[in-house]
């Protein structure tokens, strides 16, 4: 069992927008991002508990020729509200960091 930040080169999260929270994780290599692909530690199902989303509301992508993942969904509070403590969306990534990757 491996962390993915361990076989990411990048794992990022940004604003797309004021309404939406975009993740992309980008892989050393290949064989990394093959075997998170075959084995889907990243689901729906995950980032809707982790991040507090409808899954219906997530989109998950998987770019075969980029070796990259991403996530986009609606951001909790929307850019610059009063109870936005992330304005740019550049640190939602976090809880991504430890999600665990089986062999």
């Amino acid at each position: 069992m491996t962390a993915i930040s361990e076989l990411c080169s990048l794992i990022r999260s940004k604003n797309a927008g004021p309404f939406m929270l975009t993740f992309d994780l980008m892989f050393t290599n290949r064989e990394y991002y093959e075997r998170v692909k075959r084995t889907q530690p990243i689901t729906k199902e995950l980032l809707a508990q982790i991040y507090k989303q409808k899954e219906e509301d997530i989109v998950l992508v998987y770019h075969d020729q980029a070796l990259a993942i991403k996530a986009s969904f609606p951001r909790p509070v929307f850019q610059g509200e009063l109870k936005d403590s992330d304005c740019y969306g550049g640190q939602q990534y976090v809880p991504l960091m430890s999600i665990v990757v089986p062999e």
